[in-house]
């Protein structure tokens, strides 16, 4: 009896050091800021569950949204995604602190859908600990600002200039900045203006012309940033870029109201 007591000491003695350590959450590396839908988060654990506005995102998260669902994530090193209506993406590596820039790594992986992203402090200070993953390619960034559009039979609802949907594989464009894309077949830089295809992993990526590019864009409800105080496509923006001699700002051309956002985030993080 008494040994059979000792073991269970020592078994209840394990549980109060183990326990803790099991329930204890993954610390925070994101925020959601911008919700128009349900969007759920799949746990590095495995559970799943749905979250809101102010939610915290945690490294190892797969987030994923639904039918007419935006969300629009902000990140700890001040880095911004955009992720439309089914999209799934995958937090699977995000290590920063301010102090310790050799540390910097993050690695977000696209598994469907689409996103626009601006770069953060690592992106600027870090620009090869910053990566976007695909089945078909891998994205290095550059100082960015641009969208991708991963198109898997699932794509009928992009506007093209043709009418059809647009091609199965991974349509880039950069609004700001430099994107290196990457896959086993070859290696492509994408600039700010231009449009890039790839088509799946064993084709190499490529330019295509503006005509036939695919820009992902988002509903001014999202790429609003009201921390700023300047929504994207609010009078104030309406206003600078009409002084500027840009277009009025609409969602059919938010490429100019996305590279404005783009450049007021890059200067509140400075």
């Amino acid at each position: 009896m008494r040994q059979f007591a000792l073991v269970l000491a020592g078994v209840l003695l394990a549980a109060t050091v183990v326990l803790p350590r099991a329930a204890a959450a993954a610390p925070a590396v994101g925020q959601v800021t911008h919700l128009s839908g349900t969007l759920t988060a799949k746990r590095a654990d495995g559970s799943t569950r749905l979250i809101s506005a102010k939610s915290e995102v945690q490294e190892g998260d797969t987030l994923a949204t639904e039918r007419e669902t935006y969300a629009r994530i902000k990140f700890s090193d001040g880095a911004e995604v955009v992720l439309r209506p089914g999209t799934q993406l995958k937090v699977a590596a995000y290590a920063y602190d301010e102090a310790k820039p050799q540390s910097d790594n993050i690695v977000l992986n696209m598994l469907k859908g689409g996103l626009r992203a601006v770069t953060g402090l690592v992106g600027r200070r870090s620009r090869d600990a910053v990566t976007f993953s695909s089945t078909t390619a891998t994205i290095g960034i550059r100082g960015t600002h641009f969208g991708a559009l991963l198109c898997q039979n699932d794509c009928g609802g992009v506007p093209t200039v043709t009418g059809k949907p647009p091609e199965n594989g991974l349509h880039l464009d950069v609004t700001d900045g430099v994107i290196v894309v990457r896959n086993a077949a070859g290696r492509q830089e994408i600039s700010s203006g231009q449009y890039g295809f790839v088509r799946n992993d064993a084709t190499a990526p490529a330019l295509v012309p503006p005509s036939q590019g695919i820009q992902v864009t988002m509903p001014t409800s999202i790429s609003q940033n009201n921390t700023l105080g300047q929504g994207c496509c609010s009078p104030g923006m309406r206003k600078r870029l009409a002084g500027a001699g840009g277009p009025v700002c609409a969602v059919a051309d938010a490429g100019a109201c996305h590279l404005a956002l783009a450049r007021d985030l890059a200067r509140a993080q400075d």
